[in-house]
């Protein structure tokens, strides 16, 4: 009688891990993690979330814009708050990211549909982030944008 009993606890206590670590969230690899900031990211600049991109923005953030000019984190960040177009939509895409262990490079797509100064407009640029681990979390070192040409 006392080895079934023993056979049942175990067999319980079992049950109860597997069933506890089912319902644990998986594990998400840098590669997702770097897409969710990516998408926050261009989703808080429409929302003027000041404060969640400065957390993603390293101190010596540099951007490369894509009519030439660069700036840097405090520039990034008063786009943020002066921005004021009409956005119907803003599609990202084509991602791609290489992890290079504690660097990461992210490029991608993004097809904006708008209004701009009173036009119906559309445009598609290709990003090219630069990504940096420091305590624990991703922070952006460097973006580039590219505006694609229409054919």
């Amino acid at each position: 009688m006392r080895l079934p009993c023993s056979l049942c606890c175990v067999l319980v206590a079992a049950w109860a891990v597997t069933a506890s670590a089912s319902q644990r969230r998986p594990v998400e690899s840098d590669q997702q993690i770097l897409i969710k900031l990516e998408r926050g990211w261009n989703d808080a600049f429409y929302r003027k979330d000041v404060a969640f991109i400065q957390s993603l923005l390293a101190d010596e953030f540099t951007a490369t814009y894509e009519d030439g000019s660069r700036g840097d984190k405090a520039k990034e960040l008063a786009l943020v708050t002066e921005f004021n177009q009409q956005v119907e939509s803003a599609i990202q895409d084509e991602f791609t990211v290489r992890v290079y262990g504690e660097t990461a490079v992210v490029w991608f797509t993004l097809r904006l549909v708008g209004i701009r100064q009173g036009k119906r407009s559309e445009l598609t640029l290709r990003y090219t982030d630069v990504w940096v681990m420091r305590d624990g979390r991703w922070l952006c070192v460097s973006t580039q944008s590219t505006r694609v040409s229409a054919k």
